[in-house]
């Protein structure tokens, strides 16, 4: 078959993937056009929407620097990880929990039963993160490789996989915050992890330097964490505030679920390279920072 015959076919195909193209355009603008009436409508998850943006857009800060300074240092590195860890940790008890057991009360609940609603969804929301921990794919920066099925990815999607597994909770946590009765608290909650995604966006695009990704690929990779912040916060407000009763099992769930990323993933990564005291006091001055950020806001 010569140049003149594969022409014909070269181009119907170039045809078919530039009405595919359109096609998808199209259905992309379609839904974005729903998507903004939707939040036309609800004005809380159209705050959540905007918080989450703001999250992300703090990730995508945070990564800048790879782009035109060296690798950081593994103390360095694991600093940060402690501030992130302490920032969250101070949000799941004050921008979380304490105002959960309050929705519970609000709602009829006695004192032992709003602290049993409040343990039993921060249960399931670690329980939940496991799961999905177990069931996903994914590549930790030290441990290296879990879940199912990993052999079959590339490497790169591992790495996604583990960033998003580590930014659900966050969004979830905004979404919830800002569904519920006290938007200065959802504000101080917003905040608080924004200022710890610079760091956190920092780190994993540096990890990801270190790891062997070029350097545009890394700080994409960071930027791509954010974007799971502002879907989630959305999914946590659209949940909450179609139901007040869902509130206090809401910010319960989320605290769970931030608590089981300290836990598992912060905590482990920023003291296994021999930096604790490093890690600790970064963890101290995080929860510090978000508690009197959540005193004065809220």
């Amino acid at each position: 078959m010569n140049g003149e015959d594969t022409w014909p076919v070269m181009t119907a195909g170039r045809w078919r993937k530039a009405v595919g193209a359109l096609i998808l355009l199209a259905g992309v603008v379609a839904l974005a056009s729903q998507f903004a009436a939707y939040l036309a409508t609800q004005p809380r998850v159209s705050l959540a929407w905007q918080a989450g943006l703001m999250a992300a857009f703090a990730t995508a800060l945070g990564t800048l620097p790879v782009l035109f300074s060296q690798r950081l240092s593994e103390r360095t590195q694991d600093t940060l990880f402690g501030f992130g860890a302490g920032v969250m940790l101070a949000a799941c008890s004050f921008s979380l929990i304490i105002p959960g057991l309050a929705a519970a009360r609000n709602a009829g609940a006695g004192t032992w039963e709003a602290a049993g609603i409040i343990g039993a969804s921060i249960l399931l929301g670690g329980a939940v993160l496991l799961l999905m921990e177990r069931l996903l794919p994914h590549e930790h920066f030290i441990k290296g490789v879990e879940g199912q099925s990993s052999r079959t990815l590339r490497r790169t999607w591992l790495f996604v996989f583990a960033i998003a597994l580590h930014n659900v909770p966050e969004g979830l946590a905004i979404g919830v915050a800002f569904g519920g009765d006290d938007p200065l608290r959802a504000s101080a909650l917003a905040a608080g992890i924004a200022i710890q995604d610079v760091p956190e966006g920092l780190v994993v695009a540096a990890a990801l330097l270190a790891a062997g990704y070029r350097r545009w690929l890394a700080v994409g990779l960071g930027v791509a964490s954010g974007l799971v912040e502002p879907v989630g916060a959305v999914l946590g407000a659209a949940v909450v505030s179609h139901s007040a009763g869902l509130l206090p099992w809401g910010l319960g769930f989320a605290a769970g679920a931030m608590l089981f990323v300290i836990s598992h993933e912060i905590i482990p990564e920023s003291h296994r390279k021999g930096h604790e005291a490093w890690a600790t006091g970064g963890l101290m001055l995080g929860f510090v920072l978000m508690m009197m950020l959540d005193s004065s806001l809220g």
